[in-house]
């Protein structure tokens, strides 16, 4: 995709795999919580979250007052290893079917999240089993892309060819690309809905990457 996005690329982005059109932002300040990594990952984890939501102008909470935490991320080598988490079972409805079938599909990462009256995003949790290439993803590009994509509800196929991360050729450093941060940013621009289920939100969009 280039930097100049037409309506249908945007669209894309938003759009499952059934062809339907589903959006979401973030309706109440984040408070995250990360499990399974050092004290320094954390912070990188962290760090990425917070970059994310201010450059969306999300806000940032030490806590939820319904969850305590309202985006947990889970750090783990097997699928089976979230069937031992306390309590898991009750925030993620069915969890003993989904890891069936995250190990059938040797997946790597999974993200749930649930929503308000609004539409908006309530709560995620975020999945991901660190073996193969995803272990060796450097922790800032892992962090800033799964960051990426808990920001927004995106379509299940939206960064399946394509990664929302690009690396600046002068310094190495990894950034999300020009296109996905402006998408973000318009998408918490407050005229725009907390929650769309109609494709005339991604002509929305475009009119303010134009601006």
């Amino acid at each position: 995709m280039s930097l100049d996005l037409t309506p249908e690329e945007i669209q894309s982005l938003f759009t499952r795999s059934d062809g339907s059109y589903g959006f979401a932002r973030w309706g109440r300040p984040i408070a995250p919580v990360i499990f399974g990594v050092e004290e320094e990952t954390l912070q990188v984890v962290k760090g990425a979250i917070e970059a994310v939501a201010t450059l969306a102008g999300a806000q940032m909470a030490e806590t939820d007052p319904e969850l305590g935490s309202n985006l947990m991320f889970f750090f783990f080598r097997d699928w089976a290893e979230l069937l031992d988490v306390p309590d898991l079972g009750r925030l993620i409805p069915g969890l003993d079917t989904l890891v069936a079938r995250l190990e059938a599909a040797d997946a790597s990462q999974y993200r749930a999240f649930r929503f308000d009256d609004q539409g908006a995003i309530q709560a995620s949790f975020v999945f991901l089993r660190m073996t193969g290439a995803m272990a060796d993803l450097p922790a800032e590009t892992l962090a800033l892309g799964q960051a990426a994509q808990v920001i927004l509800l995106w379509g299940d196929r939206a960064f399946a060819e394509t990664s929302p991360l690009a690396v600046l050729p002068e310094t190495g450093a990894t950034i999300l690309r020009p296109e996905i941060a402006g998408i973000i940013a318009a998408a918490y621009d407050r005229m725009m809905p907390p929650s769309a289920n109609d494709s005339s939100h991604a002509l929305r969009l475009f009119a303010r990457l134009q601006g």
